[in-house]
C-alpha cells in the first residue's frame, strides 16, 4: 500500500516535473518567438522610420521643386504678359504702318491716275488741236475758193445786172457765207474750250502736287521738331512732352477748364511755388496730377546708335534717367499741396511709347519701384485708356445728377398736380352750390302759384304795355303753374330741353353730377381715374 502510494507520489512528482519542464520549454519557445517578433517589429519600425525620413526628404525636395516651378511659372507669366503687351504694341504700330502704306499707295495710285488722265487729256487736246487746225485749213481753203468763185460770179452779175443785182448778190453771198462763218466760230469755240479745260486740269493737278509737297514738308518739319525736342534742353523736352500730353487729353474727350487744368501755379510757404503740368479732376472732389517733364536724350542716343556698346550704355543711361526722375517726382509730394485733393499716386507721363516699352522690357521692376514712390508710369496709350475711363466716370456722374434733378422735378410736379386737383374739387363744390342757388332762384321765378314771372305775365295779359316780353319758354312754365281755371288759355307744357340752360351739350351731365366724375386715386400717386366732364378726356391719364 505504501509502495503504491510512493509510486503514485513519484509518478505525480514526475508528472509535475515533466509538466513543469514542458511549460518551461513552451515558455522559452514563446519568449523566443516573442523576441523574434520583437526584432522583426524593431526592424520594421527602423525601416519605416528610414522610409519616413526618405519620404520627408523627398517631400522637401518636391516642395522646393514646386516653389522653383512656381517662381519659374510667375517669371514665365510675366514674360508672357510682357510679350503680349509688346505684341499688342507691335500690332498697333504694324497696323499704323499698314494704314500709312495703304494711304501712300492710294495717294500714289491717285497720282498715277491723275498723271494718266493728264496724259490722256493732253493727247486728246493735241488731237483736237490738230483736227481743228486741219479743219480750219480746209475751211480757209474752201472759203478762199468760194470767195473767189463768188467774187467772179458777183463780178459777172454786176456787169450784167447793175447795182440792183449787185445788192441782191451781196445778200445771197451773206446767206451762203453765214453757215460757214458759224461753223468756223463753233470750231474756234471748241478749240478755246479744249485749251481752257486743259489749263484748268493742269491748274488742279499743280494744286494737288503743291498740297502733297506742303504735306511732305510739314511731316518733315514735325520729324525735325521731334528730333530737336529729343536732343534739346530739358525745357524744350518738357514743352514737347506737354504738347503730346495735350493731344492725348484732347483725344480723351475731357474738357480743359472743366475736367482738367494745365499749368496750375500753387504757392507754398516761403514764397515758393509748384506748377504741375496737368491736374485731372475726378468725381467726388478728387484730383490726379500728371507730370510730363521726362528727359529722352539717352533714348535718342540709343535709337540712333549703331554700335552695340554705345546702345547698351545709352540704354543704361536711359534707365538711370527714369529712376532719377521717379525719385525727383516722389520728393515733390504733390499729395500734400494746399488746395489739391490728390490720390495716393502721381502719373509720370513718358511721351514716346517705344521709350516706355524699352524701359519696362529691360527693367520690369521699374513699375514696382515707381509704385513705392507713389508714382505710376504711363505712356500715351495707357494714359489715353485711363483718361477715357475718367471721362466715362464724369458721364456717369452727370447722368446720376440729372436723374436726381429729374426726381426732384417729378416730386414738385406731383405736388403741383395735387394742388390743382384740390382746386378742381373746390371749384366743383362751388359750381354745385351755384347751381343749387340758381335752381332755387328759378323756382321762385317760375314754379308754384304766385311765382314772379306768372304775376308779371298776368299784368301784361291785363293790358300793361312792355317794351320786350320775357322769354316765352319761361313765361309758359310760369303760366302752367300760375293760371287759374278759365282765366288764361291752356299753355303748352314745356319740354325739358326748353328750360333755362337747356339743351345741354351732347354727353354733358348736369354740374351736380360732374363732380362725381373726378376722383383722385390716393393709392396710386400721379394717376387719376377721370377728369371733370366737359373739361377733357374722361378716360384715365397717367402722368409720365
Amino acid at each position: 500500500m505504501e509502495i503504491s502510494i510512493l509510486y503514485t507520489l513519484l509518478a505525480a512528482v514526475a508528472g509535475l516535473g515533466g509538466g513543469w519542464l514542458c511549460a518551461a520549454m513552451r515558455h522559452q519557445q514563446r519568449q523566443a518567438r516573442h523576441g523574434a517578433a520583437l526584432q522583426l517589429a524593431e526592424q520594421a519600425l527602423a525601416q519605416e522610420q528610414q522610409a519616413r525620413q526618405t519620404l520627408a526628404t523627398q517631400e522637401q525636395r518636391t516642395r522646393q521643386q514646386l516653389r522653383d516651378s512656381e517662381l519659374e511659372l510667375r517669371t514665365l507669366y510675366g514674360e508672357v504678359a510682357a510679350g503680349q503687351e509688346r505684341l499688342q504694341q507691335l500690332a498697333h504700330w504694324r497696323a499704323e504702318c499698314e494704314q500709312l502704306n495703304q494711304e501712300l499707295r492710294a495717294q500714289r495710285e491717285i497720282n498715277s491716275m491723275q498723271e494718266a488722265e493728264l496724259r490722256e487729256v493732253t493727247i486728246r487736246l493735241e488731237e483736237t488741236r490738230l483736227a481743228a487746225e486741219e479743219k480750219q485749213r480746209l475751211l480757209m481753203n474752201s472759203e478762199q475758193r468760194l470767195s473767189t468763185q463768188f467774187e467772179q460770179l458777183a463780178h459777172r452779175v454786176f456787169e450784167q445786172t447793175g447795182r440792183r443785182v449787185d445788192e441782191q448778190n451781196r445778200q445771197s453771198l451773206d446767206r451762203l457765207l453765214l453757215p460757214l462763218r458759224e461753223q468756223l466760230d463753233g470750231f474756234r469755240r471748241q478749240v478755246q474750250e479744249g485749251f481752257g479745260q486743259e489749263a484748268r486740269e493742269r491748274h488742279t493737278l499743280a494744286h494737288e502736287i503743291k498740297n502733297l509737297q506742303q504735306l511732305n514738308a510739314r511731316m518733315a518739319q514735325e520729324a525735325l521738331n521731334l528730333t530737336r525736342a529729343l536732343k534739346g534742353d530739358n525745357k524744350l523736352q518738357g514743352n514737347w512732352g506737354e504738347l503730346v500730353l495735350s493731344r492725348v487729353l484732347e483725344a480723351s474727350g475731357l474738357r480743359e477748364g472743366h475736367e482738367y487744368e494745365t499749368q496750375v501755379s500753387i504757392r507754398l510757404d516761403g514764397n515758393s511755388r509748384m506748377q504741375p503740368d496737368v491736374i485731372v479732376r475726378l468725381p467726388q472732389e478728387r484730383d490726379v496730377v500728371i507730370d510730363a517733364k521726362m528727359s529722352l536724350v539717352a533714348y535718342e542716343r540709343y535709337f540712333n546708335s549703331v554700335d552695340d556698346a554705345e546702345r547698351e550704355a545709352a540704354l543704361n543711361e536711359h534707365l538711370a534717367s527714369l529712376r532719377g526722375h521717379i525719385r525727383q517726382l516722389g520728393r515733390k509730394d504733390y499729395q500734400q499741396l494746399p488746395g489739391l485733393r490728390c490720390l495716393d499716386y502721381v502719373l509720370m507721363f513718358i511721351p514716346v511709347e517705344p521709350a516706355f516699352l524699352l524701359a519696362i522690357d529691360r527693367e520690369p521692376e521699374l513699375i514696382n519701384e515707381a509704385l513705392r514712390h507713389n508714382i505710376m508710369l504711363v505712356s500715351p496709350t495707357t494714359l489715353l485708356v485711363a483718361l477715357r475711363t475718367i471721362s466715362n466716370l464724369w458721364r456717369y456722374e452727370q447722368q446720376s445728377q440729372n436723374a436726381q434733378r429729374i426726381a426732384e422735378r417729378a416730386a414738385r410736379l406731383y405736388d403741383k398736380l395735387r394742388l390743382f386737383v384740390d382746386d378742381m374739387e373746390s371749384m366743383g363744390q362751388s359750381l354745385d352750390k351755384a347751381q343749387l342757388s340758381y335752381r332755387l332762384a328759378m323756382n321762385k321765378l317760375t314754379q308754384g302759384r304766385g311765382n314772379l314771372i306768372g304775376q308779371v305775365e298776368g299784368f301784361r295779359a291785363m293790358g300793361v304795355e312792355v317794351k320786350r316780353p320775357i322769354s316765352p319758354s319761361l313765361a309758359a312754365v310760369a303760366r302752367a303753374e300760375e293760371t287759374p281755371d278759365g282765366v288764361w288759355p291752356e299753355p303748352e307744357v314745356p319740354q325739358e330741353d326748353q328750360r333755362p340752360g337747356y339743351p345741354l351739350p351732347e354727353g354733358q351731365p348736369p354740374i351736380s353730377s360732374r363732380r362725381n366724375n373726378w376722383h383722385h386715386n390716393e393709392a396710386t400717386p400721379g394717376v387719376t381715374t377721370g377728369t371733370p366732364a366737359g373739361f377733357g378726356d374722361p378716360h384715365p391719364h397717367e402722368i409720365d
